[in-house]
């Protein structure tokens, strides 16, 4: 089991790295960072520039700690992080998967920010 659970992280970290050698966030089309765990879903915009988060969402607030880390709670999380940006006059991102497989969870981040206006 844990060999498993090792191989799986490898796999993903492996990934990460792949994706993040070729994506990075400016101030004009920041990075938009989704972290996700059994128990919470976290989203971040970041701006690599400069090494600032501009904006953020997470299952851990207490508006938001409702929501379950599926699909709907996906969702929610992504329309709360699209009308932050667009608060914030952000209107494009570059999307970073984190290494997580584009699918369930982390699509329905994204389908739920670009429902709320911000393009990626």
């Amino acid at each position: 089991m844990l060999r498993k659970l090792n191989e799986k992280l490898r796999k993903r970290l492996k990934r990460k790295i792949h994706i993040r050698k070729t994506i990075s966030g400016t101030a004009e089309c920041p990075r938009m960072t989704v972290t996700r765990s059994n128990c919470n879903l976290s989203v971040q915009v970041i701006d690599d520039v400069k090494g600032v988060t501009l904006a953020s969402a997470s299952t851990l607030e207490k508006d938001l700690r409702n929501l379950k880390p599926n699909t709907k709670g996906g969702k929610a999380i992504g329309e709360v992080i699209g009308k932050r940006l667009l608060e914030k006059n952000i209107t494009s991102v570059v999307f970073d998967r984190n290494g997580y497989l584009y699918h369930g969870v982390v699509k329905s981040i994204a389908d739920g920010a670009r429902e709320a206006g911000v393009k990626f």
